[in-house]
């Protein structure tokens, strides 16, 4: 990637504040249960600078943002734009800060991975950045362009740490997915938040994996992984967006929101103009590494 995001030491209040406040809450990395931690980038084998010469990989290294927290929501349907929400407790954190004069440059990045249902359930990763993203990096571009730019390099990359071997077998170990040729993504960017809104429920196959994984979910550890992928020399090598491990979820420990929110119990109002990116997938023909994708 051509530039890393800086991250500043300072101001973290309002990060410990999204990190504690989240509904699933921070474990031990090692062994914890029923909550989330932060894997390494190094567990993450990701495109190396001579990949397209040698097709080799190497370590991620450090994230290019900080973990922000995680929420387990369940509603009556599917959430969109979370953190585009005024009851959104990350933002809020982060509009507190700003109230001071902290953090006035800080930018959250969300993926909402939405899992259909009777109800339901949206898992939200929350990364941020107390800098803004550099100009003319591969995340700001991804950032800032258009869709069919965005569904061609979103990728997931995962490894099952802990399960029982159908799960590993549907899943795959160290498996990495283009999102948004798989699945349909939305994408919401706000004056200092960008959110991708993944629909599992866009995917038959996505579903139906997901469901079978859900029903071990108790006995299951995951590390996911999200970055923009590398598809020329200049923007290698790839970095991480951020990461998380999800380990042994209860899926009663979801919390409850309403799906549209309601504004007049909410202290902070969102005094942001979004502009929100809806559209359905985006055909291309370009796959930078096949041997590497699944595609659901």
């Amino acid at each position: 990637m051509s530039a890393d995001v800086a991250v500043s030491d300072h101001s973290q209040e309002w990060l410990d504040e999204a990190i504690n406040g989240g509904s699933l809450r921070r474990v031990d990395l090692h062994s914890g249960s029923n909550g989330w931690a932060s894997p390494p980038g190094d567990l993450f084998s990701l495109r190396a600078p001579n990949y397209f010469s040698h097709r080799q990989k190497c370590p991620s290294g450090d994230w290019l943002l900080k973990p922000a927290g995680v929420d387990w929501l369940r509603s009556p349907s599917r959430l969109d734009d979370v953190l585009g929400r005024p009851d959104n407790r990350v933002m809020a954190a982060l509009r507190h800060a700003q109230s001071k004069g902290k953090s006035m440059k800080s930018f959250i990045i969300a993926v909402n991975l939405q899992v259909p249902g009777r109800e339901s359930h949206s898992a939200v990763f929350y990364f941020a950045s107390e800098d803004p993203i550099p100009p003319g990096s591969l995340l700001y571009r991804f950032v800032h362009g258009d869709d069919a730019f965005r569904n061609a390099r979103f990728k997931i990359v995962n490894r099952i740490v802990k399960g029982p071997w159908i799960v590993k077998a549907a899943v795959g170990n160290y498996a990495a997915c283009l999102l948004g040729r798989a699945l349909t993504c939305n994408y919401h960017r706000g004056e200092n938040y960008f959110e991708i809104d993944v629909d599992i429920g866009s995917s038959a196959i996505a579903s139906a994996i997901l469901h079978l994984a859900l029903g071990y979910v108790t006995a299951v550890t995951i590390d996911m992984g999200f970055l923009v992928e590398s598809q020329a020399e200049e923007e290698l090598p790839e970095k991480l967006i951020g990461a998380v491990r999800v380990a042994q979820m209860e899926m009663s420990s979801a919390a409850f929101v309403e799906t549209r929110p309601r504004l007049e119990r909410n202290s902070f109002r969102s005094g942001t103009s979004r502009v929100n990116h809806h559209s359905d997938r985006t055909a291309t023909n370009q796959i930078a590494d096949p041997e590497e994708e699944e595609v659901l």
